[in-house]
């Protein structure tokens, strides 16, 4: 039996949580086409009669302009050296770039097994163009790695990788109970349906500068009872955040609790509200209070 944690790493929007949801066949980790979607390493749990594979997905690699852009990248790094191996995972459709390069330079020049994975690759009609970028991604290391082409979004390949993940991963029993698919509570789960559905429906400044907080959770038989707060950076923020008539603040909250009624399969009540925390990416101690710290 193989078991053995694999670090996913890569640039922002490349398809880090698209291609965890794929593996686990549900959702446990929120996906949108804006950086920054993925704030914090999440572990996915994947368990076959072969071993378990315990993926951490971790926020897209970029040059930080914040504290909270700071963290982002710390929280990439930690999830480095206890890997057993890596998944670099790339845009396919395109050609290596300067942020694959600095991921190759600076966080992956090491002894831990790397497999570069090549998404997005069904976006290209082109054959001759897939090997042009498959050699530029080859080109950042000074070394053989392998290469596996994929689409995360339509589960093509998903197997091919499995199998070669479990190549490489050591002999040794289940690191968790075979039914856990995820450590994530459902406080934090219910924090980032939340933040996701406020990624898809607003633009510009507004998904980066936002942080949502529950407030209470309350747990029953029939029903759960969640009351959040969302927080922004100003008041002009807060205004495109509940909309006219408190159209836009509606449309989040119903979209969350749908989502939320699947995961928990009872009913939900999602209480809202919209606060502003002026410049809270650059304050460490809101970062603390709104959970962007990196564990002792």
């Amino acid at each position: 039996m193989k078991s053995g944690f694999v670090t996913i790493l890569g640039r922002p929007n490349v398809g880090k949580s698209t291609l965890l949801n794929q593996v686990l066949g549900q959702k446990i980790v929120i996906a949108t086409d804006k950086a920054q979607t993925t704030r914090k390493r999440i572990k996915g749990i994947y368990t076959t009669d072969k071993g378990q594979i315990v993926f951490v997905d971790t926020p897209g690699v970029h040059k930080p302009l914040n504290k909270l852009g700071e963290f982002l990248l710390d929280e990439a790094k930690i999830a480095i050296p206890d890997a057993d191996l890596i998944l670099f995972l790339v845009d396919g459709s395109e050609p290596a770039g300067k942020g694959d390069k600095w991921i190759a330079q600076n966080l992956l020049e090491t002894e831990i097994p790397i497999v570069i994975v090549m998404n997005k690759v069904d976006k290209v009609k082109k054959q001759e163009k897939v090997e042009e970028n498959l050699l530029s991604y080859k080109m950042l290391f000074d070394k053989n790695i392998p290469i596996i082409r994929i689409s995360a979004k339509t589960g093509r390949n998903i197997d091919t990788l499995i199998t070669n993940i479990y190549k490489k991963l050591p002999d040794g029993d289940l690191l968790y109970p075979e039914d856990v698919v995820t450590e994530e509570t459902m406080r934090s789960v219910a924090e980032e349906i939340i933040r996701e559905k406020i990624l898809l429906n607003t633009s510009d400044e507004i998904p980066h500068s936002v942080a949502v907080k529950i407030d209470r959770y309350q747990e029953s038989d029939d029903i759960d009872k969640i009351y959040a707060n969302i927080y922004c950076e100003t008041k002009s923020q807060k205004g495109i955040l509940i909309g006219k008539n408190g159209s836009m603040l509606k449309k989040i909250g119903s979209e969350a609790r749908l989502d939320l009624e699947k995961i928990t399969e009872k009913k939900v009540f999602l209480g809202l509200e919209v606060k502003v925390e002026k410049d809270w990416r650059k304050k460490e101690s809101s970062l603390k209070n709104f959970g962007y710290e990196q564990e002792k």
